[in-house]
């Protein structure tokens, strides 16, 4: 009863940071989030593991920069060009390893630029969420709707596969999911898509629906990659950061996957 309470009340005081910080203003969005990829890539490098005995100081510099980079540049705050100075961050990386004194290994460089890749850049473009591309044009209701798609995905796939999961959906994997939860999720979050229309008219109904279809399945893809990830490191949770919910890497695992597909899909249309 006291773990339930402890989620419970995890998951309330999440809901709140995130959303508020959503509609508080897109600066606040980008500081809470920014400390959200710090611990984000540090418990990363930790499951990822590496030839040194911890992440030196660059793996966390130059992922941050990515983040600030990536973030900025989609609120507006600096040219969009600049974003190109992140391929040279990758290179230095490549570079540093070179003179790494403690058994330099280019499975370290592998692991530092899937960070970025898989962490930085996933929560840079959340920021660009917020607007069409004018500065003038908030839109963050995009952003609060992928949250509570993929938030009713999760909530109904738990619940629809614990009372009705026969189905193994990726059991070497993920031996809990099943294809009745999966479906499950994805049809309340088919109606989440609906009600939001009504409520949020940035996105045409149809394009809700597909937002849903494209953020049930690249979301339940990123949940399935953190649970290799875990397994391979031989852990349960990512990290201890939130209660009776893991870590960072456990709370985003779906939008960090699904992001980089919305992002796509709401510049496309």
């Amino acid at each position: 009863m006291k773990d339930i309470y402890t989620r419970t009340l995890t998951g309330i005081v999440f809901l709140i940071v995130v959303i508020g910080s959503i509609i508080l203003d897109p600066l606040a969005f980008f500081i809470v989030f920014s400390a959200f990829v710090f611990i984000g890539l540090k418990e990363f490098y930790q499951l990822a593991g590496s030839s040194t005995k911890k992440p030196t100081i660059e793996y966390y510099i130059f992922g941050m920069l990515t983040y600030v980079i990536i973030g900025l540049s989609s609120l507006g705050y600096i040219d969009v060009r600049n974003t190109a100075i992140i391929f040279v961050f990758f290179f230095l990386q490549i570079a540093i390893e070179l003179f790494r004194k403690e058994n330099p290994q280019w499975k370290n460089i592998a692991i530092q630029l899937t960070g970025y890749i898989y962490i930085s850049i996933p929560f840079g473009l959340m920021n660009s969420l917020f607007y069409t591309g004018a500065i003038d044009q908030p839109r963050y209701g995009i952003l609060i709707g992928v949250f509570v798609l993929i938030w009713t995905s999760d909530i109904f796939a738990y619940l629809v596969g614990s009372k009705f999961g026969k189905n193994r959906l990726f059991e070497r994997i993920s031996p809990k999911k099943s294809w009745e939860g999966s479906i499950g999720g994805l049809i309340f979050a088919l109606i989440a898509a609906y009600i939001l229309s009504f409520f949020i008219d940035q996105l045409s109904l149809v394009q809700w629906l597909v937002l849903a279809v494209i953020l049930v399945i690249s979301g339940t893809i990123g949940d399935l990659a953190e649970s290799l990830l875990k397994r391979n490191a031989g852990v349960k949770d990512s990290g201890t950061i939130f209660p009776g919910h893991g870590g960072v890497l456990d709370r985003f695992d779906a939008v960090l996957f699904a992001i980089p597909m919305v992002f796509v899909f709401i510049n496309l249309i």
